[in-house]
């Protein structure tokens, strides 16, 4: 008798069948997107690599000769940890800002709003699996640039480039899960990757330092996130940046958390994905 009340109890409508976090589908949903770009990693994950030791060797060659030099280092060496965490932070965008579009735009959504996981189990997936596409981009061209003559890419401080990679990561993310949601087409997620991803990673100080801007220009350098991603990672292996690494640290936390409950928020309520 007692074990047909706990049957009956266990099947009543609105009984939680998984009262806490689902681990089993919040993984289950980060394989399926990590094995979606792996299964093209030649275009996800080799191709980003090789255009950005392109940018390397075309700006060396073209800017490097003659020991110029950057805040005191070989101008190789200066762009180096920028043109990882660029590449990183690109590569994040583009993965977050596919996979809820091509759900609308093939008619596939309902893949990711049935399955039972919570907004936070749905969010966390998105953005574990763009990070971790983030940080294999970023391996391969730190190995590459480990190999690359004149270069030195020698890690100072983990903590910073720990930090500042998943900062930079998470932040481009939730940028792309936001675009995501919003894009009705490609051509949507195009536009914001040319006219707004694309200016701001390459005016963030990438290739030169700030303090050669005038005033005006490097007030608009410090309103740039980017700016910051970009600064503490090259910190990390040089010991040097253009602001207090502290700051850029904290701005960075600050601008994630607030992407993060704004991606909440969106998410929770379904719009422009729940018809």
């Amino acid at each position: 008798m007692n074990d047909q009340t706990d049957r009956r109890t266990m099947n009543e409508p609105g009984t939680p069948v998984i009262p806490m976090i689902n681990w089993t589908g919040l993984w289950t949903l980060y394989l399926k997107e990590v094995r979606r770009f792996f299964k093209v990693q030649l275009q996800t994950i080799w191709g980003p690599a090789l255009t950005t030791l392109l940018f390397l060797v075309i700006f060396t060659v073209a800017l490097g000769r003659a020991g110029r030099t950057v805040m005191g280092v070989p101008f190789a060496d200066f762009i180096a940890p920028g043109l990882i965490i660029m590449g990183m932070m690109q590569n994040a965008f583009a993965n977050s800002s596919f996979g809820l579009l091509v759900g609308k735009v093939q008619g596939t959504i309902v893949d990711y709003l049935m399955p039972p996981l919570s907004t936070g189990e749905l969010l966390t997936a998105l953005t574990a699996a763009a990070v971790t596409r983030a940080i294999l981009v970023g391996v391969a061209v730190w190995l590459a640039m480990l190999l690359w003559p004149d270069v030195h890419v020698g890690v100072r401080h983990f903590w910073a480039l720990i930090w500042f990679g998943l900062m930079g990561a998470v932040l481009l993310t939730l940028l792309g899960l936001l675009t995501s949601v919003w894009a009705e087409k490609f051509d949507h997620a195009a536009a914001v990757t040319n006219f707004v991803i694309a200016p701001l990673s390459l005016l963030s100080g990438t290739f030169y330092s700030i303090d050669n801007l005038h005033g005006t220009f490097r007030l608009i350098s410090h309103l740039n996130p980017f700016f910051y991603a970009i600064s503490g990672f090259r910190y990390a292996f040089l010991g040097v940046a253009d602001s207090p690494v502290l700051i850029g640290a904290t701005v960075l936390l600050a601008i994630n958390l607030g992407l993060g409950a704004l991606c909440y928020a969106i998410l929770r309520s379904g719009w422009k994905l729940k018809a």
